[in-house]
């Protein structure tokens, strides 16, 4: 089998940049924050060998793929958008798209925009939620949760000035800290920042690595933000209020093809309030639902902490479709 290949395509009216291994129907691995494609290294081979044309992109915004200058081109109908193009740059008529994190909501919007598409959705992490009435952050606002970390993304210019001081710790510190090494070591960053800091500074030093995490992770990871910065992945927050707005006419819509849902045990965003809800209605929000993956132990890098078991659970949903 061939190696990973770098492509770029232009699709969507952006250049995007997408890892490439396998031949057969496709399937999109859409990464979150703050990630890059190379969030997908160990998924690639096993699910090419299986069979499948693998396609992992850097997101709108992130890694080799362009950054709009337009803090409105980071919408979910782009995201999604960027998706679709993909699919036929690709010369695909059909794909199963997979998501982790940020991932995850295009995932499932990919699901709910066009079904007609894509054939299956895998959400990691994050689990579908329909549109409810009002937005995340309208809703922290009214709860006085102004330094909780989604709202504290929301001025353009703030976490960038504070994230850009040094993009390796900030990787090192955000990724050991969500993972469930972090969890189990007391090194998880704080969801909601105490007055007169920053993301960076709250969140505990990481002075030993797990064995999923190498120096040569941190460093693909350091050296390309230090390169882009972090104000493509941050404006993805700043669009919340206006993807709620402007998802009204799917509000309530279930999810209707195939689909499945893996996160760690650990994982900090299933324990968020509300998201053990989302995660227990997935069967009815998801008219096509073939279950949950919970993997002990593993937290929110769930496709990095425990390769084994993510890939045996979507092997066994594409096998399945």
């Amino acid at each position: 089998m061939d190696s990973i290949q770098g492509k770029f395509v232009e699709a969507n009216g952006i250049r995007i940049h997408y890892l490439e291994l396998g031949e057969g129907p496709p399937v999109l691995l859409c990464h979150g924050w703050p990630e890059l494609a190379y969030s997908w290294r160990r998924q690639m081979k096993p699910l090419a060998q299986a069979g499948y044309r693998v396609v992992a992109p850097d997101m709108r915004g992130f890694g080799l793929t362009d950054a709009p200058d337009d803090l409105y081109a980071y919408g979910m109908l782009h995201k999604v958008g960027d998706m679709v193009a993909l699919v036929g740059a690709l010369g695909a008529d059909s794909a199963v798209v997979v998501g982790h994190d940020w991932g995850a909501p295009v995932a499932w919007h990919c699901a709910l925009y066009r079904p007609d598409l894509f054939r299956g959705v895998a959400g990691l992490s994050v689990p579908y939620s329909p549109r409810g009435s009002q937005s995340l952050p309208s809703l922290l606002g009214k709860m006085g949760l102004t330094r909780f970390y989604m709202m504290y993304f929301q001025e353009p210019g703030v976490a960038e000035a504070d994230l850009e001081r040094d993009p390796y710790q900030v990787q090192r510190r955000l990724l050991v800290g969500a993972s469930g090494y972090g969890v189990k070591h007391g090194k998880s960053w704080p969801a909601i920042i105490p007055p007169g800091m920053g993301l960076l500074d709250a969140s505990p030093e990481a002075d030993t690595l797990p064995d999923w995490l190498s120096e040569e992770d941190l460093d693909t990871y350091g050296k390309t933000y230090a390169r882009t910065g972090y104000r493509g992945g941050l404006n993805w927050y700043r669009n919340m209020d206006r993807d709620w707005e402007l998802n009204a006419p799917w509000a309530g819509a279930p999810i209707t093809i195939p689909a499945c849902f893996i996160a760690g045990s650990l994982d900090g965003v299933i324990r968020m309030p509300g998201m053990d809800k989302a995660v227990d209605n997935l069967p009815k929000t998801c008219r096509d639902f073939r279950g949950t993956t919970l993997v002990e132990g593993a937290g929110h890098w769930v496709q990095q902490e425990a390769p084994e078991e993510v890939n045996a659970a979507l092997l066994s949903f594409l096998k399945g479709l």
